[in-house]
């Protein structure tokens, strides 16, 4: 019997790692994108020669993009997962056509045309699950140093008639809101900016990391039968 496919874009985050083993445990085999190289995708690989494949490509270089997408069309994938995530740190204020153009191309562009390479394959197959995540920047307009990064996530949350239609074909396509998850980067901020962060936070915590992979697991699994075309906010109530 042949194994379900998963494709995780952005794989190296802590919920990339995260999610790459909640999908390994649970007999799927995983094609995992990253762009800098992970320590912890190198274990993973170590102890699942068989059921884990990764390649590394970065989607602002246009010819990178290409061959993975050649890459990824080979495959008979059945979800996909993007955690893309570039974050420039640049405000409204000193944004530019470029630095928006990097991000939208990164965050959202090149997710949007690789899922586009997949979908004839997940129509044949009468299965297929796409999950986007954006970010509860969104719902604010983005903070002071991601406006950019908010409004390439913002774009994602579009989603087309098109895919909306695919659900006839059993092919489910959601994108989530991610409130501030306790990860390795957000630990790097200063802690008074962090205590005054988790008081906009209804809960009055940050997110772990099994909430959020739990969400996205189920949403792109097959056992979400029912849900497509929404926008899932996984925030702590803001």
């Amino acid at each position: 019997m042949k194994k379900n496919c998963v494709l995780i874009l952005g794989g190296s985050s802590d919920i990339g790692i995260n999610l790459i083993k909640r999908y390994l445990k649970e007999g799927w085999m995983v094609i995992c994108h990253y762009n800098r190289n992970s320590l912890k995708i190198k274990q993973l690989k170590v102890n699942y020669k068989i059921d884990l494949s990764t390649y590394k490509a970065d989607f602002e270089n246009e010819n990178s993009l290409k061959k993975f997408i050649a890459f990824v069309k080979k495959k008979n994938i059945h979800s996909m997962i993007n955690l893309v995530g570039y974050l420039d740190h640049v405000s409204f204020k000193n944004t530019s056509i470029k630095s928006l153009c990097k991000s939208l191309k990164i965050n959202s562009l090149a997710p949007l045309i690789i899922q586009k390479s997949i979908l004839e394959k997940m129509i044949k197959q009468k299965f297929g699950r796409i999950i986007h995540a954006s970010s509860i920047g969104v719902k604010y307009g983005g903070s002071e140093f991601t406006f950019n990064y908010s409004y390439s996530k913002h774009a994602l949350e579009y989603i087309s008639s098109y895919v909306r239609n695919l659900a006839k074909f059993n092919i489910l396509s959601n994108t989530i809101r991610i409130g501030v998850v306790n990860t390795k980067l957000l630990r790097s901020v200063k802690k008074k900016n962090l205590s005054r962060r988790k008081k906009l936070i209804p809960i009055k915590r940050f997110a772990n990391k099994d909430e959020i992979s739990d969400m996205i697991f189920f949403l792109g699994s097959e056992k979400n039968t029912y849900i497509s075309g929404e926008n899932v906010s996984i925030s702590g109530g803001e």
